[in-house]
């Protein structure tokens, strides 16, 4: 049996200092979705390889939903899920993929020579807008792990690292959202 849940999960701190980061970034953020330098698609395969590394159900769900809505196969979902995405990726997408993959594995400390290469092929202003799509799924997805361990902790098996008052605290906030996106989710699990 497990002893603690293991996914990367927000603290109360990292919780507030990333929702002032995508607040001050909103205007950009529109902008980027606006923009025709991103397709739906590569955006929907940036955020499904963060998600395949952070292991967030939810986004996992809502993304190949959205990834199949703008035209990417089963089969290529599934492999960008495995991190089996070179084949499916277009040149320009997969250095971004790469880099979304490294900067997950590393839990937002990519190293200096991935992120001087990731910089160099794309350019300044490229460069921090696909990093600003990263940090918004990064942020989705830590905010559903943080939902699980929640729920984990409730079952016995408390995440590492984690405060219960945080937990309770976030269980209040977020219970009228996630709640009814777990059923939903568990719904479709058993209807599959």
């Amino acid at each position: 049996m497990k002893k603690h849940f293991n996914k990367k999960i927000f603290t109360f701190g990292l919780l507030l200092n990333d929702i002032g980061f995508l607040i001050i970034k909103m205007p950009q953020i529109f902008r980027i979705r606006h923009s025709k330098k991103f397709t739906r698609s590569f955006i929907e395969k940036i955020m499904n390889v963060a998600t395949a590394v952070n292991g967030c159900v939810y986004c996992e769900w809502f993304h190949a939903k959205q990834a199949l809505a703008c035209g990417i196969t089963k089969d290529e979902i599934k492999n960008i899920m495995n991190l089996q995405f070179h084949a499916d990726a277009t040149d320009y997408e997969l250095t971004a993929l790469l880099f979304t993959q490294h900067y997950a594995e590393t839990n937002r400390k990519p190293d200096e020579e991935m992120l001087k290469k990731f910089i160099d092929y794309y350019g300044e202003k490229t460069s921090k807008q696909i990093m600003l799509i990263i940090r918004m799924i990064f942020f989705g997805n830590l905010y559903g792990n943080t939902w699980d361990a929640v729920i984990s902790r409730y079952k016995g098996v408390p995440a590492k690292g984690s405060n219960i008052i945080f937990e309770m605290f976030y269980f209040i906030t977020n219970f009228w959202i996630m709640f009814p996106l777990m059923l939903i989710i568990n719904h479709k699990q058993i209807s599959s």
